[in-house]
């Protein structure tokens, strides 16, 4: 009698202290108070559009926390009945269950385990069965009773710490439900499209079932014996007297009913957006001491998702039409040509040269070319992009490369010019198969989209937008190049002779003028305000630049164009408006970088500028369509690069600024005629596409109006027809302009 009392009263006791201090380390350690206060799990990050859209997550284990006050009567009921029936009785650890399980063990006649769901969750949170063993777990069965012991303290310390609806909250937070959703939140948007308050008893019995057995117990992957369980389930309900027997037979005879739908990088709203976030977001995270992939932040971003998916659509309708004009274009021959229209040879081969698919191949094959070649050239089956949605097909990838090749690329930007946020973001045709972004990461040449560049530095250096110039032959002397003369041909390939305001000219394109200008103002000037405009991308101060030949993107052109609406304030665009914890705490906010870098009056002129590509006979943007500009001011500017290999249209309105690019994967893929790779045929239908959209929709608040009205008197007057006759025709002196004269 006295052993046995010593052991039950003195022994287990004592064990209990060493297995909680981890004496000698045979036991290992237990979780802290603080981590029992805090405990921590794997949480997704999130991105939240600005009208409280989750446009995606960033994650490992795919997880979002929410509260007990988010599950549904339907959901709690069904977990208590399968998983701990007298949860709200215990303080953690089920005596009766308990005793059933040894009993069953030794018997040989178990009907299941004694733990509770508080137990579980400390399994779930701590790792008991895998994390801090001691040495005592060389020994499986003992190793087994401390676990199971280290269970029921923490079970009871959770008890302690937190009230039951938190308990059964964290529980359901932590489990896993298969198909890359872990916590009820992913779960349920996962298998059937709802919150966790919307579900059902048949719904929830199908969630509930999968958590010890998610592969097994996954209804799409094993239907049988999901919906097997799911009866077993939703007989605990009646068993329990929570259903009626007339509601279980006819749940039991439902269909699995799934709305199933697996979280997508490649997939959903914005997804180059989430690309090129992302980066920044983990150079923020490493600096601030943040996991984007585990720490749940809540990253509030300027997105419009109404915008975003008008932007969306607005490209895919566009391109789609675009591409089928380019199929008929090329037929069957190959779109990758020379200057001369001609076929540029080896191609392919230095296409592929590029891709992972080549580079395992090296590796594999260092010295043998031939068996390169041969896999290069080996069909298999894959699924390719198409217009018309995925198509299952047999290429090699040497033929996949001239099939994607083929295709043209797009990139669009939105944003809202007084605030600089950016609204809609849209950096290629599909992110699944083409993932390089077009409205950041590429740049192009920009044709005739710089010129208001070259014509805000004359305007700011006291130009009148009814300042007349001759449309004429320039040439300019550039000592070491090969021909040592420069002289820039309009698109047309002609000069008209006819004397133009250089508003008229900017609306109509004409490079001669805006040579003439260049010539005035100086190509360093030029670059300097380009540089005040936001321009980071290398520009050389040469004559060519006023014609856009160095390259930059969409977002400098975009931040460049909303300076004007921004009353001669360039602002940074900017696309997270603030980042806050997994508890909802601001951690930081972002302000976008503003800076003066045009008067009021330069800024306004230019919107007169621009507005002349609507007003102006011949002008790029006279043939938008009428409703888009009745009673509304846009200014515009396309632009088109020498052999037609890019199209960029920008447009401006007093609330949105817009710009689209478009054109080959390389700048050798192009139509053979430079009038239909025209700004004002590819790029231009897709701005006018998206601003249809975005007036028409009752939700937003855009509407069509005119600018905002300058805060002083513009003092230059802009009735051009009051100088008729006034200004000097620029004409011939200066058909030769000196490189001394420019520099």
């Amino acid at each position: 009698f006295w052993l046995l009392f010593c052991s039950i009263f003195i022994g287990a006791p004592t064990f209990i202290y060493m297995v909680k201090n981890d004496t000698l380390g045979l036991f290992g350690g237990l979780p802290s108070l603080n981590d029992l206060e805090k405990p921590k799990t794997d949480l997704s990050s999130e991105l939240i559009s600005a009208d409280g859209v989750s446009l995606g997550k960033y994650f490992r284990k795919n997880r979002t926390a929410i509260t007990y006050d988010e599950l549904s009567p339907e959901l709690i009921s069904t977990l208590l009945v399968t998983e701990d029936y007298r949860f709200k009785e215990h303080s953690g650890i089920d005596l009766k269950a308990l005793v059933r399980a040894i009993f069953g063990k030794l018997t040989f006649q178990f009907k299941g385990g004694g733990s509770t769901l508080t137990m579980q969750l400390a399994e779930n949170l701590y790792g008991t069965n895998s994390q801090n063993q001691g040495a005592i777990y060389t020994f499986s069965s003992l190793g087994q009773i401390v676990t199971k012991l280290k269970e029921w303290i923490i079970a009871f310390q959770l008890e302690q710490s937190y009230t039951k609806e938190e308990i059964l909250a964290m529980y359901l937070n932590t489990v896993e439900y298969g198909s890359n959703s872990f916590g009820i939140q992913v779960a349920a948007k996962t298998f059937f499209n709802k919150l966790p308050s919307e579900l059902d008893y048949q719904e929830s019995a199908s969630l509930i079932g999968s958590i010890n057995k998610p592969t097994r117990y996954n209804p799409v992957y094993n239907p049988n014996d999901a919906k097997a369980k799911r009866t077993e389930v939703l007989f605990n309900l009646l068993k329990y007297d929570i259903i009626e027997r007339s509601l279980y037979d006819s749940l039991v005879q439902k269909p699995l009913l799934l709305n199933y739908k697996v979280d997508n990088q490649h997939q959903g709203l914005a997804t180059y957006f989430r690309s090129v976030i992302r980066n920044r977001l983990m150079n923020w995270c490493k600096e601030n001491g943040y996991d984007l992939f585990n720490d749940g932040l809540k990253i509030y971003t300027t997105l419009d998702s109404r915008l975003q998916k008008h932007a969306e659509t607005a490209v895919t309708e566009e391109m789609s039409r675009l591409q089928a004009l380019f199929e008929v274009h090329w037929e069957d021959k190959n779109p990758w040509i020379d200057q001369n229209n001609q076929e540029i040879k080896g191609f392919l081969e230095s296409a592929i040269k590029r891709t992972a698919t080549y580079n395992n191949l090296q590796l594999k094959f260092p010295d043998a070319p031939d068996s390169i070649k041969y896999y290069l050239e080996q069909p298999k089956k894959i699924k390719v992009f198409s217009w018309d949605g995925e198509k299952d097909t047999l290429l090699s990838p040497l033929d996949s490369v001239r099939y994607y090749k083929r295709f043209l690329q797009a990139g669009f930007l939105a944003m809202n010019p007084n605030s600089g946020h950016i609204k809609a973001w849209v950096g290629g045709i599909d992110y699944k198969y083409f993932q390089y972004d077009h409205v950041k990461q590429g740049k192009r040449q920009p044709g005739s989209t710089f010129k208001p560049i070259v014509y805000t530095a004359a305007i700011d250096n006291g130009y009148s937008p009814c300042y007349e110039v001759v449309d004429a032959a320039v040439s300019y002397d550039v000592p070491g190049q090969i021909p040592p003369v420069w002289r820039p041909n309009n698109s047309s390939g002609k000069y008209s002779g006819e004397v133009m305001t250089i508003r008229q000219a900017m609306a109509r394109s004409v490079n001669s003028i805006t040579a003439f200008i260049m010539s005035k103002v100086g190509p360093s000037n030029v670059v300097d305000y380009a540089r005040k405009l936001g321009f980071t991308s290398p520009l050389n101060a040469v004559p060519s630049l006023c014609l856009g030949t160095d390259d930059v993107s969409l977002y400098e052109l975009v931040g460049a164009y909303a300076t004007f609406v921004n009353k001669g304030n360039f602002t940074k665009p900017e696309y997270i408006t603030k980042i806050a914890d997994k508890n909802g705490n601001i951690l930081q906010y972002f302000i976008p970088e503003t800076r003066e870098a045009l008067n009021e009056q330069t800024a306004n002129l230019m919107l007169h500028m621009l507005k002349g590509a609507i007003e102006e006979r011949g002008g790029s943007g006279v043939s938008l369509d009428p409703w888009l500009k009745e009673n509304n001011d846009i200014g515009a500017k396309t632009g088109t690069t020498q052999n037609g290999s890019d199209g960029w249209f920008i447009g401006v309105t007093k609330d949105l600024v817009a710009g689209t690019w478009v054109g080959g994967d390389e700048r050798s893929i192009r139509f053979r005629e430079w009038i239909l790779g025209q700004g004002a045929r590819t790029a231009r239908p897709i701005w006018q596409n998206f601003m249809l959209k975005a007036y028409q929709d009752s939700t937003l608040d855009y509407e069509r109006a005119p600018f905002a009205p300058p805060s002083t008197q513009i003092t230059v007057e802009l009735d051009c027809n009051i100088y008729k006759g006034t200004y000097g025709k620029d004409s011939t002196y200066y058909d030769i302009v000196n490189e001394g004269d420019i520099f």
